[in-house]
């Protein structure tokens, strides 16, 4: 068992759970935007359009300077991403949903290597995500709804509804 509010970072979760890692990251590359759900001030929450980009073990989080999504994790580092769903319901690979908290990179040298690589605006806000969850829910045979739920610590745990 692990403790409450444990995380990982992308590499550790990959070693764990190398085939949920794949699944998600081809998942996320399907497409380039996606969801991504902070706290507002208040506590309520708000939802904003994210680029993302698995990079050197790691889970980025690039956004513009002073955006209101950034600020939010300024502030309360906790977020729930979601894959984009893409076009119909099809949703090839299930649908994905990774949680965690953000981590704001200032060093210089990690950003470097994140513009070099990305090439965002020329000022930008860059988080590393630490991971305390990753879900897959998926339709199995026509029949069964199927969640795939991991948390640091512990094997995926597989719920099948009918």
């Amino acid at each position: 068992m692990t403790a409450r509010g444990t995380t990982v970072n992308w590499a550790a979760f990959a070693a764990a759970e190398p085939e949920l890692a794949r699944t998600v990251e081809d998942r996320f590359g399907g497409y380039t935007h996606h969801i991504l759900a902070t706290l507002r001030k208040d506590g309520s929450p708000r939802t904003s359009g994210l680029e993302i980009r698995f990079l050197n073990g790691e889970l980025w989080l690039g956004m513009m300077p002073g955006s209101l999504k950034a600020l939010d994790l300024c502030r309360d580092p906790r977020f729930s991403l979601q894959a984009n769903p893409g076009e119909g319901t099809d949703m090839g690979g299930g649908d994905v949903r990774i949680s965690g908290r953000a981590v704001e990179v200032d060093d210089p040298e990690t950003r470097a290597g994140y513009a070099e690589k990305v090439e965002p605006p020329e000022r930008f806000h860059l988080f590393r995500a630490e991971l305390t969850e990753v879900v897959r829910t998926y339709v199995e045979d026509d029949t069964y709804l199927v969640v795939d739920v991991w948390k640091p610590g512990e094997p995926v745990r597989t719920i099948k509804r009918t």
